[in-house]
């Protein structure tokens, strides 16, 4: 196995000590799933000997899958950080999930790490959403190197694979993605141990344990002409102007000013080295560390993000300096059944300490249903989280990562700060959950329950928004796929003991009338004693889409007293709220009271208003009452060998499509306006369709009259169809 010379340090009893920003480095592991991202994880912390041997994902023993759904899914569901020491620096792995359901975890990932390693698999490819994801780093300028796993696959190609990598991220310059190192084969075909091209060693792993020799003869002109090309792009970003005259002039340039070099140039992010690993014999884990720490930037290389005072007001940018104002930010959420709320943090500034008061700043999400807030908590324990192993810290300097224990009411996204000077960091861009799910509590047990339990997954998903739809009277979950829908599910039942049933979605239909129409009302009873009696006659006519109520009050002689009229209102009212076809509301009305009969003792305010209902649906049952569907302006970002796909699909759900237009290389936005009710899945259509390569947005447009066929069937179904 590898090299353990980077030092070891154990599961149990305290975690890595820090010195100073400057001996740390967060790194986010991301790629698709399947790709190897949480195996690598077991190999580095094997190759530092945090852990003793491995675990697998097959078996729900890795470090990183700890969670009891992690191991029944066979994949990772949620962000996870594994803290190793190799060289006297701590590196900080997070590792995310690769399935596109859990982009808040990946988000986080991103915001807690300074540099991104991508997990490609050698055998499997590249997929539409890493592409995205690469866009999506770069568009922050987030350092990346690219790591090539799964070397012992039959179908393994490290070319191939390091070829594809150069199409796919060099954007048009094949020279900014290459290899550091090259895979040496076996007689039989296997990988044995890697060519350094910068160090022109050989880095032999035949023997299980990791060995350094001089090439073979016959390795030169293959370390040489890669090498050659690797040594010219590293000195392009050189601030040694005279460097790449030297080279090509013959001097032989110093190792250390070579990686002194790709480090500035992975850090400007401008340059994308290739490693290798193979898991099965621990193959470029010594290899991978290395470049990290040497080649993967420290947190005070790294800006940080701009912060304000809670109230707005820009604030001076801050240093990753441990002396500094206290700025942590709170990057993932959990709630374990018995120490309570957990919350992972990264510190931006300042030093975090057990048992301090910080101020803790709310986020900005109230309209996904987290509660902003704005309150001093005090600060539990703080540790270094390695799978479900807490082990004590002292402190938490600027540019780690620690976990902080009894946070009561922090949340995913917060920011800590002093509680004399509070700040509040600026947000990371998520993305909005477009598949609603309706659900009910399975129990009267479990309906006692529910609003707790769904407040503390809130707590944990900044990409889930709880919804109390008035129209529907549903309790709407709206999720990022059908993935994150059966791990919010399984976590409320299995975690906060809540059972709950999904129930078709309904969309919020609207009613209106397609003409006018007269309606009576007559509300007579007698009992004994006082009785009740109103009568009133209206006339019911649409208004144009989005002109709302009018009342309008045509009475001559005193037929209705002046009382009463604002009662009959009431009642019509009343009666819009509750529809008078399928049960919706009804909108977009003028009603003209022009007639009525009042008595002198049995007329009553709530007898009118009886009669305005009345007559409101007497009135629907003379005319065409047209059910009303929202419709919602989409725009899709995809693939250009998918818009025809794209377009094809949102006519078959009676979409408009609107325009199209390019976005950057290779990409196009197609508008259209599509009812709500046939793209309540469309999350999961799009990704379908476009191979995970798509991605929309969707905002209410309108109410427009529904189908013919398809409002005779809502009406037939009765409300909430």
């Amino acid at each position: 196995m590898a090299d353990k010379s980077g030092g070891a340090t154990g599961a149990a009893g305290a975690g890595p000590a820090v010195d100073g920003p400057g001996s740390v480095r967060n790194v986010v592991l991301v790629g698709h799933t399947g790709a190897g991202k949480t195996t690598l994880v077991e190999s580095l912390l094997v190759a530092t000997g945090t852990i003793s041997r491995p675990g697998r994902v097959e078996d729900g023993t890795t470090v990183s899958d700890f969670d009891d759904i992690e191991h029944r899914q066979h994949r990772s569901v949620s962000l996870s950080l594994a803290p190793v020491e190799f060289g006297g620096v701590k590196i900080n792995l997070l590792d995310t999930p690769g399935y596109a359901d859990f982009v808040g975890d990946l988000r986080a990932g991103l915001r807690a790490a300074d540099a991104a390693l991508f997990v490609v698999s050698a055998a499997d490819g590249v997929d539409g959403s890493t592409r995205m994801l690469w866009d999506e780093c770069a568009a922050v300028g987030m350092p990346r190197a690219i790591v090539v796993t799964k070397l012992d696959s039959a179908r393994a190609d490290f070319d191939e694979m390091t070829a594809i990598c150069q199409r796919v991220f060099g954007d048009g310059d094949s020279d900014r993605v290459l290899p550091l190192y090259l895979p040496l084969h076996d007689d039989d075909g296997g990988v044995a141990g890697l060519l350094g091209l910068l160090t022109k060693r050989v880095y032999d792993y035949s023997s299980g344990s990791r060995e350094t020799r001089d090439p073979d003869p016959e390795h030169l002109p293959l370390i040489d002409e890669a090498r050659n090309r690797l040594i010219e792009a590293v000195i392009a970003e050189s601030e040694d102007e005279t460097l790449m005259d030297r080279y090509l002039g013959g001097e032989e340039i110093d190792v250390d000013t070579l990686v002194t070099d790709l480090e500035t140039a992975v850090a400007r992010g401008s340059f994308y080295p290739v490693l290798a690993s193979s898991t099965a014999n621990g193959l470029g884990t010594v290899e991978l560390l290395e470049g990290i720490v040497r080649a993967c930037p420290s947190p005070p290389e790294h800006d940080v993000p701009a912060v304000t005072t809670p109230e707005g007001k820009p604030h001076a940018p801050l240093t990753c300096d441990p002396e500094g104002p206290l700025v942590a930010e709170v990057v993932k959420t959990t709630s374990d059944p018995y120490v309570g709320r957990i919350s992972l943090v990264r510190v931006f500034s300042g030093t975090l300490r057990p048992d301090m008061t910080v101020h803790v700043s709310g986020h900005g999400l109230a309209d996904r249903g987290h509660e902003d807030h704005d309150v001093d908590e005090k600060v539990g324990a703080l540790s270094s989280p390695l799978g479900k192993t807490q082990r004590q810290l002292g402190k938490g300097i600027a540019g780690d990562v620690v976990a902080v224990a009894k946070l009561t009411r922090a949340e995913t996204g917060d920011t800590l700060s002093d509680k004399d000077t509070p700040l509040l960091m600026e947000p990371w861009v998520m993305p909005d959950p477009l598949l609603p799910v309706a659900i009910e509590a399975h129990s009267k047990a479990d309906e006692d329950k529910l609003s707790q339990g769904l407040s503390r997954l809130v707590a944990e998903d900044p990409t889930l928004r709880l919804e109390h739809n008035p129209d529907t009277r549903q309790l709407v979950l709206w999720c990022m796929g059908e993935a994150h829908v059966d791990v919010l599910l399984d976590r409320l039942r299995s975690r906060y003991g809540v059972a709950v049933d999904a129930v078709p979605h309904k969309v919020s239909l609207r009613e209106t009338f397609a003409a006018k129409a007269p309606g009576r009302g007559r509300h007579v009873k007698q009992s004994g004693g006082h009785g009740q009696f109103a009568v009133c006659e209206i006339e019911v006519e649409p208004l144009e889409n989005g002109a709302g109520f009018e009342f309008v009050d045509k009475v001559y002689g005193g037929s209705v007293p002046r009382q009463f009229i604002p009662s009959v209102e009431k009642g019509v009212r009343a009666q819009m709220a509750k529809g008078v076809a399928a049960g919706y509301p009804v909108v977009d009305l003028r009603v003209t009271l022009v007639d009525g009969k009042a008595h002198s003792v049995d007329s009553s305010d709530m007898a009118f208003q009886m009669a305005g209902a009345l007559a409101l649906r007497e009135a629907a049952a003379a005319a065409e009452v047209h059910l009303l569907e929202p419709v919602s302006d989409v725009q899709i970002i995809v693939s250009d060998e998918y818009v025809g796909s794209i377009m094809s699909d949102l006519s078959s759900r009676r979409g408009r499509v609107v325009g199209t237009e390019p976005v950057g290389t290779g990409r196009t936005l197609v508008r259209a306006e599509v009812p709500e009710i046939e793209i309540s899945r469309y999350a999961i259509d799009l990704r379908s369709l476009s191979h995970g390569t798509g991605e929309f947005s969707r905002a209410y447009v309108r109410h427009e009259p529904m189908p013919t066929h398809m409002a005779a069937k809502v009406k037939a179904n009765g409300h909430g169809a």
